[in-house]
Parts: structure tokens; C-alpha cells; sequence
């Protein structure tokens, strides 16, 4: 029986998880998969210029806001949810510039190396600030996950790695997944990071859940859920640690077809 700790359930130091899992410092572990590839396919995939409109919904692990530096230049609105009250004011933290704020400078400067254009990194970090316009808690269990608003459908929803940590099984994966989907308007876009064969991650000491599930599986959730599959690809873990077990991680884009 899994009786590591649920994310959206029992919270954990939002700062703890930047510090150990997207720090600038050389020998954070996991730099490859956290920061690097993740950022590049977002990156990528945004610059085809394919996604684009007014809102972009991000339904996101912790208080992460990197994977979206290339985002800004095609929405509006970016419109971020968390499920703690924690997770929301480091979030509110960075995007406020206020003192003690986590720095994702190495990041910023990531993304515009990327984009050949290593001179603007302030810009980049002022123009995401602007562009995240709400910060609104969820609670999953609800069939409107954002209850009592009411959000406007999204033209992207992005989800890294929270299907992963707030599902107990297979089950309550797609239980979850199809409430995040009305989020979602027919014919748009989803943008999907996470872990295939986890089972926990560490924060301040303590295990945390991660539902165990691969390529297979998430391929058949998509389609059956009325997805197809644009662009999916799997990277394979670089580094062993024991502060996490998986052993790749996903990028996918999809598009949820439209009703008939």
C-alpha cells in the first residue's frame, strides 16, 4: 500500500521543492529534467507559432512559471492554478518582485540563448509577470475544479506533472484529467509534461506520491478521452538520485477534437 503523502493534500515548503528540484546551483540533479528538456519543448513547440490565443491555462506541479517564458508572446492571459494556499503565495511572490522571491534568472537567460536573443532576459521575466493576469486555487475533487469561478475556456492548457501527484491510481488519473479537459476549448491545444514509471518524490525529508503509469497508458487516456496526438516524445532519465524515482519523462501535444 502507498502511504506516501498527496501533494494537493498534505502541501509541502514550496521553497524546499525550488531549491531542491530548479536551482541554478551546478550540482542540482535533476537540471536535465526539470529545467532544461522541458523548457526546451515548450519552447519549440510554441515557437511554430501553431499555439496561440487568448488564454492559456496552466495547471502546474508547485509554484513553477519557467516552462512558460515562450508562451508569452502568444497569449494574452496566462491564467495559473494551484491547489494550496502555500503554492500560491510563493507564485504571487515571484510574479509581485517582491524580496525573498525564488530566481529564475537562469531560466530566463535559458530561453533567450534559446531564441538567440541572450539580451533580453529582463524583458522576458517583465513580460511573464505581465502576462500571468490571475493566480486561482482548484480543488480536484470538484467538477468545476475552480468552484465558485467560473473560468473562460482556455486556447492552451499546459499540465506539468500534477496529474502525477494528485491521482491515487489509473483511475482517479482520468477522473482528474477529464475535469482538468473542460478547462479546455474543442480544437485547442493540451501541452503535457510528467513522469512515467514513479512512484514518489522527496520534499524537507518527507515521500510524496507519484501514480505509476507509462507511454501505453497515457497514448490510450488521450484517445479516449477524444485527444489526438499531434507530437510525443520520451527522454530517459540522465541522473540517479534517491530523492525521486522515475525512470523517463513525456512531452506531448495534442488536440481535443471538436463536437460534432
Amino acid at each position: 500500500m502507498d502511504l506516501h503523502k498527496l501533494y494537493h493534500v498534505h502541501d509541502f515548503h514550496s521553497r524546499n521543492f525550488l531549491d531542491t528540484y530548479f536551482s541554478s546551483k551546478p550540482d542540482t540533479p535533476f537540471s536535465h529534467e526539470t529545467l532544461m528538456y522541458p523548457m526546451e519543448k515548450f519552447h519549440n513547440a510554441f515557437s511554430t507559432g501553431d499555439i496561440k490565443g487568448e488564454v492559456l491555462i496552466d495547471i502546474s506541479l508547485g509554484p513553477i512559471i519557467h516552462h512558460l517564458y515562450s508562451a508569452q508572446e502568444y497569449f494574452r492571459d496566462i491564467i495559473l492554478l494551484k491547489p494550496t494556499d502555500h503554492c500560491i503565495i510563493e507564485v504571487k511572490k515571484w510574479i509581485n518582485s517582491r524580496t525573498g522571491a525564488f530566481d529564475w534568472s537562469h531560466a530566463s537567460t535559458f530561453v533567450t540563448e534559446m531564441a538567440g536573443k541572450s539580451d533580453q532576459c529582463e524583458e522576458k521575466e517583465i513580460g511573464l509577470r505581465s502576462a500571468i493576469t490571475h493566480v486561482v486555487k482548484y480543488d480536484p475533487n470538484q467538477e468545476n475544479v475552480t468552484a465558485p469561478i467560473e473560468l473562460p475556456q482556455a486556447d492552451c492548457l499546459v499540465l506539468w506533472g500534477v496529474l502525477d501527484v494528485i491521482s491515487k491510481d489509473l483511475d482517479d488519473f482520468v477522473g482528474n484529467f477529464r475535469r482538468f479537459s473542460k478547462l479546455l476549448k474543442p480544437g485547442r491545444c493540451l501541452m503535457y509534461y510528467g513522469a512515467l514509471n514513479g512512484s514518489f518524490f522527496v520534499v524537507g525529508g518527507e515521500r510524496f506520491h507519484i501514480v505509476k503509469y507509462n507511454e501505453s497508458n497515457l497514448r490510450s487516456i488521450l484517445s479516449d478521452e477524444g485527444y489526438v496526438i499531434r507530437h510525443l516524445e520520451v527522454s530517459q532519465r540522465i541522473i540517479e538520485s534517491d530523492l525521486i524515482d522515475f525512470d523517463s519523462v513525456l512531452f506531448c501535444t495534442a488536440y481535443k477534437e471538436q463536437k460534432i
